[in-house]
């Protein structure tokens, strides 16, 4: 027991940043659903994340081949070969990717809401995951590695569609259970959560010298907001009725 407890604070102590995104994810999704919805998304998450995870690290699916270096192992909790921290932080880069999603989107669940979520957590790993390879340059360390690299920064692409996937999975079966989708109408908090875990990771990738990195970010991600802000101008200027009954006035005014 002794031993368990040390594990779990040197995990505290090691990772102080994704406990810190953790809180604020727990108590904006208990916001959001209710403390029993949230810990249901927690599970859900976290046990598919883990299968993906453990899964990748022998046959390469879905993220594609990597090994964790088992660096911190007795330092902090593992489950078999993968750190505890790390797939349980998948639980609120899912729920920030669901909660923007639900915010631009104006909805709360369905197809739409399901893919932009995947859309979402992967975009959030195109900075991640290529950061987090360079973790010997900050203070995550060097805790995994792609034996044969990748085109992305050191990263392979299957990564990014793994993630997209596992999103998917995640956000459409909890989706399924249409009584746990029925959240806050305007979910900021987890919307902000993201932003929160994407400012976080461009400025280490600034931090550490990485620019063309930093800027391939901020211009995906921008460019993703600039197509869906761009999608609820069509519909607000969209030549429906109503802007047809407002010409016709118009044109009636005149005659």
């Amino acid at each position: 027991m002794a031993d368990f407890t040390n594990l779990v604070i040197g995990t505290l102590v090691l990772r102080p940043y994704v406990f810190l995104f953790l809180a604020v994810y727990l108590v904006a999704a208990t916001r959001d659903w209710s403390l029993r919805r949230a810990l249901a998304f927690t599970g859900w998450a976290w046990v598919l994340a883990f299968l993906a995870e453990y899964s990748s690290t022998r046959n390469g699916f879905p993220f594609g081949l990597y090994h964790y270096t088992q660096t911190t192992r007795g330092q902090e909790l593992f489950l078999a070969n993968v750190p505890a921290m790390d797939s349980l932080s998948f639980t609120f880069l899912a729920y920030a990717s669901f909660a923007l999603a639900r915010l631009l989107l104006e909805r709360s669940r369905g197809v739409a809401v399901v893919f932009l979520s995947g859309l979402l957590m992967m975009l959030l790993d195109v900075v991640i995951d290529p950061l987090a390879v360079r973790g010997d340059r900050w203070f995550l360390g060097r805790i995994f590695y792609y034996p044969e690299g990748g085109v992305y920064f050191g990263v392979p692409l299957s990564n990014f569609l793994g993630w997209a996937l596992v999103g998917w999975i995640v956000v459409g079966g909890f989706s399924s259970f249409s009584r746990f989708t029925e959240g806050a109408p305007r979910p900021f908090l987890g919307a902000g959560l993201y932003y929160g875990v994407l400012a976080f990771n461009l400025a280490v990738t600034w931090w550490i010298g990485e620019p063309l990195l930093l800027a391939v970010g901020l211009i995906l991600h921008g460019a993703l907001l600039a197509v869906v802000w761009s999608g609820k101008g069509l519909k607000v200027v969209s030549p429906g009725r109503h802007a047809l009954n407002t010409d016709l006035s118009e044109h009636r005014g005149y005659s």
